[in-house]
């Protein structure tokens, strides 16, 4: 067995999946079906993805990780977190995020939809960057071209919208955005994918249902953002 499959041995790059409280129902909880959707098989698959674009060395598993004040977050490099649209983040776990990714860490959100979502998610990230700009990523960025360029005018369609015949999820905000939030020198810490999902392109890549064409691009995408945070 080589080392890049054993999980207990130190590796070059691990994914980390945030967990993150949501507000459901009049109830604060941690669970399934929000931070959790698509875990651990799209993980997994983003992963072997990452082995196959890359000569990363990269950890058979994924590391989920909390923003509970201690030191853990701070051992992996790269955070994935999806259904950002429902989270909730307080005063320190906003401030143990930030601290994160001042220190280098960078953060990928997904898989969050329309302008309501993108209200919540807005608001818990200003927590973390209060005066820090929210921009569209220009195509010609950096951070779209570090292994190979990227179409983004391609909508990266979950299975959710497939099952309707569309490409997104919510109406009143039909179109794909790749946004960003920069460091003090310019370095984008986080990347923000909006009205997409690359986490079911990527739980649901080896399935003939799916599309090549998305699969192919988030997985491009993916081996961007890894190599970008790997060098910036």
């Amino acid at each position: 067995m080589c080392s890049s499959d054993l999980w207990n041995v130190p590796h070059e790059w691990v994914t980390a999946r945030l967990m993150w409280r949501s507000y459901r129902g009049g109830r604060m909880a941690f669970g399934f079906g929000g931070w959790g959707t698509d875990y651990p098989g799209g993980d997994r698959n983003l992963i072997e993805g990452v082995r196959r674009l890359t000569r990363i060395d990269v950890r058979s598993v994924e590391q989920a990780v909390d923003l509970d004040g201690s030191d853990d977050v701070y051992n992996w490099p790269f955070l994935y977190a999806v259904e950002v649209g429902q989270w909730l983040l307080d005063e320190n776990e906003a401030k143990q995020l930030r601290d994160y990714l001042d220190r280098g860490g960078f953060l990928m959100v997904d898989d969050f939809h329309g302008r309501y979502q993108w209200q919540i998610f807005e608001e818990g990230i200003r927590a973390v960057f209060p005066d820090s700009p929210i921009e569209d990523l220009p195509a010609s960025d950096p951070i779209f071209h570090m292994l190979s360029d990227v179409d983004l005018n391609v909508q990266i369609a979950g299975e959710a919208a497939l099952m309707y015949g569309r490409t997104y999820e919510q109406g009143d905000d039909p179109y794909p955005r790749w946004r960003g939030i920069r460091a003090n020198k310019g370095r984008i810490v986080v990347a923000i994918c909006h009205n997409m999902d690359l986490g079911d392109a990527y739980e649901w890549s080896d399935e003939p249902v799916y599309p090549e064409k998305w699969a192919n691009l988030a997985y491009r995408i993916l081996g961007n953002y890894v190599v970008y945070d790997l060098t910036h």
